[in-house]
């Protein structure tokens, strides 16, 4: 994880460059946001599936770059006032208390931009199918049928009384979207056919859910300073979440359970996915 995180810090650091106008608190802001740490799952994720199929793994790293773009947009655009009104983020002031919400905004839809822009150069892969389908599947992942929709669907919540399915289904948008798209991109550039993607699929799919199931355990009995961000803010909004509804008890089991059908979909895989298990463990077993 650590090697994965000065690698995408690297490219981002390359693909990020500080220009000699008035741009230059734009990408100061682009920079101070993509490059504040965090666990860096989503390119670990692209890293793990696409070592599995021997891809380069500057290709590897180039996209997951990309997909973590997008998460760190959406994360620039959720502390905004507007949305969550969050003053910390990893530990650091957020980039709209940092440089302003104008230059906040426009930070998170430059990054936004730059994503797909980073899968459709010929840099990151030589096969134009290939770049088409990974710029096809980040969009549905960030779409309105992805992580936009979910965020919207989390918005409502603070008005509307939401059941467990519709919980479930604003999760696996809002949260697990782009850990699918994470998945499916190493498989992608792998040329994996999507019928031959089905494990890895089940497998996204499971982690994402119980990588949101722990999340609102630390939201609940997290400690604020390990967790880097303001703790405690769904119960104040009456938000209904998988806490709430299975308890913290029925929660965490069905976060093992959960974990445990992720590793169960790799069952093809030798011990060349045996990251991608221990990653799921960590989703389990993390702090922050």
């Amino acid at each position: 994880m650590a090697d994965v995180a000065g690698e995408v810090d690297r490219a981002f650091d390359a693909l990020l460059p500080v220009p000699d106008d008035p741009r230059a608190d734009l990408y100061e802001a682009m920079r101070y946001a993509a490059m504040a740490g965090g666990k860096r799952l989503r390119p670990l994720l692209v890293r793990a599936v696409a070592d599995l199929f021997a891809v380069d793994r500057v290709a590897s790293t180039r996209v997951g770059a990309a997909i973590e773009a997008i998460h760190v947009y959406s994360l620039i655009h959720d502390d905004l006032p507007a949305m969550d009104d969050d003053a910390l983020r990893r530990g650091k002031p957020t980039v709209h208390v940092r440089y302003g919400e104008a230059t906040a905004i426009l930070a998170g839809d430059c990054l936004h931009a730059l994503a797909f822009e980073w899968l459709a150069h010929p840099d990151t892969h030589p096969d134009p199918f290939v770049r088409a389908e990974l710029v096809l599947d980040l969009a549905r992942a960030a779409g309105p049928s992805g992580m936009a929709g979910g965020q919207a669907m989390d918005l409502a919540a603070e008005t509307a009384s939401f059941d467990l399915p519709t919980v479930t289904r604003l999760q696996q948008m809002k949260t697990g979207a782009l850990i699918g798209a994470s998945v499916e991109a190493g498989a992608i550039l792998g040329r994996v056919p999507p019928e031959g993607r089905l494990g890895l699929r089940g497998y996204a799919h499971d982690l994402g859910l119980a990588f949101q199931i722990v999340d609102d355990l630390l939201d609940a009995h997290g400690d604020e300073g390990k967790v880097g961000k303001k703790l405690r803010k769904d119960a104040d909004a009456g938000k209904e979440t998988f806490l709430t509804l299975l308890g913290p008890d029925r929660a965490r089991a069905q976060s093992r359970m959960l974990v445990d059908q992720a590793i169960q979909h790799l069952h093809s895989f030798g011990s060349e996915a045996d990251i991608l298990r221990e990653l799921a463990r960590f989703v389990l077993e993390r702090d922050r």
